[in-house]
């Protein structure tokens, strides 16, 4: 019986090898190719001859040179092969004419909460902004008792969240980049899932006052923990205010919903080298039949799309578009540089243990999770969303600073694919995990909700896939269904970005 490799486009040189466990020495694929030496799992076989110097060919593009001679049915790996430089930015062209085929959607509705705004939220969730980190304490000990003694009276109120966060004080308030942090803050109590209702609590102090934060901002909607004479007046006030609010989203119902006002986030963590030929591609699927039904959708993970932008650039829609891009492939970049690291300090030990050689193989199987639609818009870090379509929501790749500044933006529901695997959630907004191989849905089959492994295995198609995610997608947006995730009550700190000076 011959073993399977997955050979993404003609024109490459290298496969991924199928089989749990790899291809040993000596097994032999379709066609006569042999392996040379033992192989693992998800990693690069040779297909060809690759001399010193060659380019290496993944997707049809390349992902590196030989650093030496490689002989057909030899392990390709990052010891191996050597990164080429980054497409330079400069270089960017779209005729702004992307041509796309959507797929059939037809009118679909989900199950969600009406705002005053026009905005639609997939939760129910009374938020409490913080302005400085000083006060995370008390506010976590306020939440402890809403969740206890206040929530069991409002049935239709889905939970508390604080909006915890390392910023306020401390830091150069004005200094340049400290707008990110600031814009992060303001738009993440604004997100849809909080019902349009504010409670911010604030030292006193710090310099992120809550009028900078908010420039008009009732003393109905705010705790000064300062003003308060001792501990249980502190509490007796979040208390009170709290439950004003719960009084108010607990009004609000669940009813149907179009599903253009659906905002979901496409992210992925723990990645593999089955990532760009499984898990992505079927959540791109799945973002062209949102798009197809008007809602929106971000992509985002600035390091993990650079090496991929120039197949990106095409797709965006005028003039503005693509030079947003640009500006934020270039900030991103002199970011980098003043750090002294590269683009290709992103892969981690588990990425390359999973069959990414380098940064250039990550990005070229990340972007293909944004499907194929036109890119309407691009955001700096924490804009809030503004068109129905896909948009590139510029953020780091960190998993939990990427969800922080999607949900910022406006993200209701995140779609999240691994390949090594992650606990990551966030409380204020469901995350779907999707596996990109069928072994790691086995070994967490209770915490994986999708495993997108059979599309290697001849399975399922991508179409398929996508479909099902899609599906999967109104079902939690909608609260029919629960991710493994939030059945657990498995959640991760906030993580604002804050490139800007700490004093």
């Amino acid at each position: 019986m011959n073993e399977l490799y997955i050979k993404v486009n003609d024109r490459d040189n290298v496969a991924i090898i199928v089989r749990e466990g790899g291809a040993k020495e000596g097994s032999t694929f379709e066609g006569g190719l042999v392996a040379k030496e033992d192989i693992p799992q998800a990693h690069k076989i040779a297909l060809s001859d690759i001399p010193e110097g060659s380019e290496v060919l993944r997707y049809g593009e390349v992902i590196g040179h030989a650093k030496e001679d490689i002989k057909k049915g030899c392990w390709v790996n990052e010891r191996n092969v050597k990164i080429r430089e980054a497409v330079p930015v400069e270089s960017l062209k779209s005729s702004f004419d992307h041509k796309w085929t959507a797929p059939e959607v037809g009118l679909r509705t989900f199950m969600g909460y009406r705002n005053a705004d026009g905005t639609f939220g997939t939760r129910n969730i009374l938020a409490i902004t913080t302005t400085v980190q000083c006060v995370e304490g008390v506010v976590n000990v306020a939440v402890d008792r809403i969740r206890r003694e206040l929530l069991p009276k409002y049935p239709n109120v889905d939970d508390v969240a604080a909006l915890n966060h390392a910023y306020g004080c401390g830091v150069a308030i004005s200094a340049k980049n400290s707008e990110i942090p600031i814009r992060t803050i303001l738009n993440m109590s604004k997100n849809p899932n909080f019902g349009g209702e504010l409670l911010t609590v604030s030292l006193g102090c710090e310099k992120l006052t809550p009028q900078k934060l908010f420039t008009e901002i009732d003393d109905r909607d705010l705790v000064v923990l300062q003003d308060c004479k001792g501990f249980q007046e502190i509490m007796d006030e979040i208390m009170d205010k709290a439950e004003e609010k719960l009084e108010r989203l607990n009004r609000r119902q669940r009813e149907e919903c179009p599903v253009s006002g659906l905002v979901v986030g496409l992210q992925c963590g723990g990645s593999d080298a089955f990532s760009g030929v499984t898990a992505n591609p079927a959540i791109g699927y799945a973002a062209d039949m949102l798009v197809a039904a008007g809602a929106r959708v971000m992509f985002s993970e600035v390091s993990e799309v650079r090496d991929g932008v120039h197949l990106l650039a095409p797709r965006t829609v005028s003039p503005e578009v693509l030079e947003k891009l640009k500006r934020e492939m270039s900030w991103y970049d002199d970011y980098l540089a003043g750090g002294e690291v590269d683009r290709d300090a992103n892969p981690t030990p588990g990425n390359k243990q999973g069959g990414l050689a380098n940064i250039i193989e990550k990005s070229l199987g990340s972007v293909v999770k944004s499907g194929t639609s036109p890119i309407v818009d691009v955001l700096s870090p924490g804009e809030r969303i503004r068109k129905p379509g896909l948009t590139f929501a510029a953020t780091p790749a960190s998993d939990f600073v990427c969800g922080t500044q999607q949900f910022s933006s406006g993200m209701t529901i995140q779609v999240f694919s691994t390949g090594r695997g992650t606990t990551y959630n966030l409380r204020v907004a469901p995350v779907i995990k999707v596996s990109s191989n069928t072994a790691l849905k086995n070994k967490w089959f209770d915490l994986i909700d999708i495993n997108a492994g059979d599309i290697a295995s001849g399975e399922k198609t991508l179409e398929e896939k996508g479909r099902e995610i899609f599906e999967f997608i109104i079902d939690v947006a909608g609260g029919r269904k629960k991710t493994f995730s939030d059945e657990y009550g498995l959640y991760n700190a906030l993580t604002v970005f804050n490139p800007a000076p700490i004093t």
